[in-house]
């Protein structure tokens, strides 16, 4: 089991930056995979970022290449994901997860869920 509360969003300009953050509790965080997604008002949720269990391989989205980076701190049981040069196209609610059972950019594949934090980017 692991329970996982994001924080760090906000509102910013087109151009600006943000990291976000997801504390886990948990001893088992350190064996997880993680991901980030996002959702739009009346869109899906989508993919952003993945991360393997101690940070040797990431994953990302083509729209958020280049501008996004996901990283770990497995002794704070923390992952991040940084994001700069925003576009009024990246708001949404941001949501961590982890320990994909399958395809790591599948939202249906995540077993444990953040609560999310609201990114606004105005333009």
């Amino acid at each position: 089991q692991v329970q996982l509360v994001e924080s760090g969003g906000g509102l910013v300009q087109a151009g600006g930056s943000l990291r976000l953050s997801c504390q886990a509790s948990g001893r088992t965080f350190v064996t997880y995979a993680m991901g980030w997604f996002r959702q739009a008002p009346g869109k899906e949720r989508e993919f952003v970022a993945h991360i393997n269990w101690d940070g040797g391989n990431t994953f990302y989205a083509d729209s958020v290449k280049g501008r996004f980076t996901i990283s770990r701190d497995n002794a704070a049981n923390t992952v991040y994901l940084q994001l700069i040069s925003l576009k009024p196209e990246d708001t949404a609610v941001y949501y961590c997860a982890a320990d994909p059972k399958g395809h790591y950019n599948n939202y249906r594949e995540y077993t444990y869920w953040g609560q999310g934090t609201q990114v606004t980017v105005s333009s």
